[in-house]
This record gives structure tokens, C-alpha cells and sequence, in this order.
């Protein structure tokens, strides 16, 4: 069975979020295909949707790279995120579903019960839930998939303190989702405009590892994305 180009994107996009291929390594397509247990052609076009993405770079002599932001660039996704975020909440006020709310709420229970236990593991997965859910209920998937190309490249950059996991922060959800669930779309945005920004002190650049990139011997393949 021939596996689509997007899951092999989405196994290696993984794999550069969470660092297995360092920031300017090289992605050559014969150790990709490897790795991932295709073809060359999906690699092929998977890094071509990659580099549309902002995520790989092809430089003269070298081919397809990691690509290496640069701090002006992290900083501007953190300034567009917090354009886009409070828009989402504003948007989910007035278009959100019982379904949304009921999932909104019980991640908001959840993360309260996992923040007062420190597992931060789970809290991690947590948030992006959460906000994933909150964009998906503005009612248009334009700007819930703004906002999951920017979490990805937010993941890929930037390091998470300890704020994000704290109850302070999951008190600010909750009030969020009351705003979301009285269809209160101006209060839902200052809501969460103020998270947003109280949250911007909890990120911290990633230093640049800089290694072979691709190598032969690696860390298990993440193959969640890739179909049986």
C-alpha cells in the first residue's frame, strides 16, 4: 500500500518539532525514505510541503535542510498568535457547539485536577487541546489552521516554563470558557488577550543544537501519523 505523502509529512515535521532532525541538519531523501519506511517520492513531496511551511530550506550544494529561525521570526509568531487567539475565543463565543463546551469544560477540569497533581506530561497535551478545541469552535477552519501552523512552529522554537501548567493559568481557561459559553465574544477576547500575554513570559528560544542533521543511526520513528 502506497503511504500518502501527507502522513510521511506529518512523521517528519514531528520529528523536526521535536528536535530528532537538528535545526540546519541535512534531509537527505534516501535516509528519510529509510527512516520512514517509504519511497522516495512521498519524502520528495513531503519535504516540498514542509518547505511551503517554513520548516526545511534547500540550499545550493547541501539540498534540503532544517531550516534555523531566527529570534525576529519566533517573536513574530508569538505577536500574530496573539492576534489570532483572541479572535478564535471571540469567534467560538458567538458559533460554539454544546459538544465544544462540554470538551472545553472537561479539559479545563482536567487540567486543574493535573495541575494540582504536577503532571506536567499530561498538561503539555493539555493546553494544545484546549485551544485547539477553542479555535475548531469559531465555526470557520481558516483560523484553526493558522493556529495549528503556529503552535507547531511555537513547539519547534520555543521552550514552555513552568507557567503554562500552573492553576493560575487553567483559572484563566475556565474563565474563558465561561465568557465562550454565554456567547460573551467581547469578554472572551480580553480574556483571552490577557492570557496570551501573561503567558508570552513563559517562553524561552531554544538554543541551536547544531549536529550532522540526519544521521543513520537515530531515535524511534514516531509513526503515529503513518498508516498500518
Amino acid at each position: 500500500m502506497r503511504i500518502p505523502a501527507q502522513s510521511v509529512c506529518t512523521a517528519i515535521r514531528d520529528d523536526i518539532v521535536s528536535g530528532v532532525h537538528e535545526r540546519g541538519g541535512r534531509l537527505t531523501e534516501e535516509l528519510l525514505a529509510r527512516r520512514y519506511g517509504v519511497s522516495r517520492v512521498p519524502v520528495r513531496e513531503a519535504l516540498r510541503t514542509l518547505e511551503a511551511e517554513g520548516f526545511v530550506v534547500t540550499r545550493r550544494h547541501a539540498g534540503a535542510c532544517v531550516a534555523e529561525p531566527t529570534g525576529r521570526e519566533a517573536a513574530d509568531l508569538l505577536e500574530v498568535r496573539a492576534l489570532l487567539e483572541p479572535l478564535a475565543a471571540a469567534r467560538a463565543a458567538q458559533h460554539r457547539t454544546e459538544a465544544h463546551l462540554k470538551v472545553l469544560r472537561g479539559l479545563v477540569r482536567l487540567g486543574q485536577d493535573r495541575s494540582r497533581r504536577g503532571q506536567g506530561e499530561d498538561l503539555r497535551s493539555l493546553v494544545g487541546w484546549f485551544h485547539e478545541t477553542l479555535a475548531q469552535a469559531s465555526g470557520g477552519p481558516g483560523i484553526g489552521v493558522l493556529l495549528t501552523q503556529l503552535r507547531r512552529k511555537v513547539d519547534w522554537m520555543y521552550v514552555v516554563e513552568a507557567r503554562a501548567a500552573s492553576p493560575e493559568s487553567w483559572s484563566e481557561r475556565a474563565a474563558i470558557v465561561d465568557a465562550v459559553s454565554r456567547g460573551d465574544a467581547e469578554r472572551a477576547r480580553a480574556l483571552t488577550a490577557a492570557h496570551v500575554e501573561r503567558a508570552k513570559g513563559a517562553y524561552r528560544l531554544r538554543p541551536p543544537v547544531r549536529g550532522d542533521g540526519v544521521s543513520e543511526v537515530q531515535p524511534a520513528v514516531n509513526t503515529a501519523a503513518l498508516p498500518n
